[in-house]
């Protein structure tokens, strides 16, 4: 019999059954196509050992007119910006108050008791203390004047936190005259959490005396530049100005205390700053003169005027209100539009000039989105995914054809639907998208969308944001190891420093040996691959083999019976031309078989070619 060729289609597609998936692949982890072939993804390495507080869902590089390369990182808990692998706290103050705080201390115990009246702090909020004197013992005034986390909560006047000591006897005083206390803005969540109950909910929203169920959602940061400098707001909060200038010592602050402030958004969703003249946009935001909060309003600076909000007939500072939806989930800037995502409807928005400034069309309508993160621009076309299927605008909004919709939203966590993280990958032509399965409350999952070659890919990994290489080398992602990573570096895994092992594999869908009908005996293997960019002395990838009696009928076992089969390829030389294994000799016998390349060893990157087969008709039973 003639050599069997294994060129199967680029791509995994889920949709349909592994026979029906005849010529292509079924299944990956960890594997993308290049040129049409199968390989295993590139490595990710630790940009330092520094680390820091909190879930990250908000990365953002840019370079200052001095040079230096910035990342900002937004967390449940901080934000941080990040230079030379060291992240430095920049997180806005919420409110300051002199001369107000006193401490009072118990021998034998770390806890502090702070007294400062209508504190406004919550347990987890972060406050910094200056300008105390010692208790007298233990608790020195080095001790107290630090940065503390509220533990407790008893009165709206008092909180306690936990001291760096433990207090004695002589500690009896109350901290000293002049005490600076900085409360930072509250903290967020890291995952969604379910409310259910009395007052969950607004007034007359479930049934009487039984409750409603809602979600108090993730703390969820925006941030974009202002010329050198950064603009940052989290969902549901104000808007924060980061001067470059002021140096990594210092916080941002609200806008509403800049130079020139009028009438500036006290709360939005969703932030923004146009390529077209620089107008800053506030999303789901109060309206002028009211503190309300209109989830469906759109409200913008003055041109070049990130601080003036005030419509007046010498500038173009204004406002709109879209109908379509009930609130804005994000915006993105495109090609001479921005693009602003309602949970039902898509809209764009372009520059007009005079007063009106901008104006609003509809250009898609019974859409939804994931997640304010699900979004990402690549190539001139946005792409997104929605709640039950993915899409894409180019100047038309269209659903996008996905060979792997139903294995994504079948095994997804709706729940926490806001943890989707989309970003390019513009190096290999990749859309990522980071999400959660069903059983899983944080990131595990993610699938990839090869635009140029239109292919579907997926596989398993926890990355909670990702920006692509724009101002560094690397593709950045955030983990829950609360660092960052580049990606496409190297070919391990070194998210910890110490570099592992990447298991990664594909496996085929199932196809005839023969019409189908008679049983076939596979005797030998001649498989082609590439271990190029190999760092192993000897790497090496298993080849399995998984016959069948018939389709849906299990995979035949034991392999002393013509069962499944393992066989691993090694390459033997690296010069002058690379050698691998020839050929592998197999005892394989079915109607029916799916191959799977896998492998799991530090310092091995793979690229399949075209195996063939070596056959033999092996009867009809």
């Amino acid at each position: 019999m003639p050599l069997k060729k294994l060129a199967l289609q680029p791509g995994v597609n889920r949709e349909r059954t592994r026979y029906t998936n005849e010529g292509t692949w079924y299944e990956c982890d960890k594997v993308r196509f290049r040129k049409g072939y199968p390989e295993k993804l590139g490595g990710w390495q630790l940009i330092s050992s520094s680390v820091f507080t909190g879930v990250c869902r908000s990365l953002w590089s840019w370079i200052t007119l001095a040079g230096f390369s910035y990342v900002g990182v937004g967390t449940n808990v901080k934000f941080y910006v990040e230079l030379g692998g060291a992240y430095y706290d920049i997180t806005p103050l919420r409110a300051t108050t002199t001369s107000t705080a006193t401490f009072a201390a118990t021998s034998g115990s770390a806890t502090i008791t702070v007294t400062d009246v209508a504190h406004g702090a919550a347990i987890g909020d972060y406050v910094t203390f200056s300008g105390a004197a010692s208790l007298g013992g233990n608790i020195t005034a080095a001790v107290l004047n630090a940065e503390y986390t509220v533990q407790s909560v008893p009165t709206a006047d008092t909180y306690t936190i936990t001291a760096t000591a433990t207090a004695n006897a002589s500690d009896t005083g109350n901290g000293g005259g002049s005490v600076t206390a900085e409360y930072q803005i509250p903290v967020g969540n890291a995952t969604a959490v379910p409310l259910t109950g009395w007052s969950a909910g607004g007034w007359s929203s479930g049934t009487w005396g039984i409750g409603v169920t809602t979600t108090d959602p993730i703390r969820l940061w925006n941030q974009t530049n202002f010329g050198e400098d950064l603009v940052l707001a989290y969902r549901g909060g104000g808007i924060y100005y980061w001067d470059v200038t002021s140096g990594t010592s210092s916080r941002a602050v609200n806008i509403s205390t800049l130079a020139g402030a009028s009438n500036t958004p006290t709360i939005q969703n969703s932030i923004l700053v146009s390529d077209i003249s620089r107008f800053a946009f506030a999303f789901g935001t109060n309206p002028l003169g009211s503190a309300v909060q209109d989830n469906m309003l759109i409200r913008w600076s003055d041109q070049e005027d990130i601080a003036n909000w005030t419509p007046a007939a010498t500038n173009q500072a204004g406002s709109l209100r879209l109908s379509r939806g009930t609130q804005i989930v994000t915006a993105r800037q495109a090609r001479q539009e921005v693009l602003v995502w309602t949970d039902s409807s898509l809209y764009s928005l372009q520059y007009l000039g005079g007063t009106a400034a901008w104006g609003a069309q509809l250009v898609g309508d019974n859409i939804s989105i994931a997640s304010p993160n699900a979004v990402t621009y690549a190539s001139g076309v946005a792409f997104w995914m929605g709640t039950d299927k993915f899409y894409s605008y180019d100047g038309t909004t269209l659903p996008l054809p996905s060979d792997l919709r139903r294995y994504v939203f079948n095994d997804f966590n709706f729940d926490q639907s806001d943890q989707v993280y989309a970003g390019t990958n513009e190096a290999f032509h990749e859309i990522w998208w980071f999400y959660c399965s069903a059983g899983s409350e944080v990131v595990d999952r993610y699938v990839v969308y090869n635009y140029v070659d239109k292919i579907w890919y997926y596989g398993t990994m926890g990355r909670t944001a990702w920006l692509d290489s724009g101002t560094r080398q690397y593709p950045l992602a955030a983990t829950y190891s609360y660092n960052l990573v580049n990606h496409e570096a190297g070919i391990d895994d070194n998210e910890t420093g110490t570099p592992a092992a990447i298991n990664s594999y594909i496996t085929s869908g199932e196809f005839d040996l023969e019409d189908g009908d008679k049983f076939a005996f596979v005797w030998r293997i001649l498989p082609d691959m590439t271990f190029d960019g190999s760092t192993a002395a000897s790497p090496a990838a298993t080849m399995t083999l998984y016959p069948l009696k018939n389709p849906g009928s299990g995979y035949n076992d034991p392999a002393s019976e013509g069962g499944v089969n393992y066989a691993n390829i090694t390459r033997t030389a690296t010069v002058p031309i690379e050698q691998f294994t020839q050929q592998l000799n197999t005892r394989v016998r079915g109607r029916q078989l799916a191959v799977k390349i896998s492998s799991e060893d530090l310092g091995v990157q793979w690229q399949l070619g075209s195996p063939r087969l070596d056959m033999r008709p092996d009867g009809r039973r």
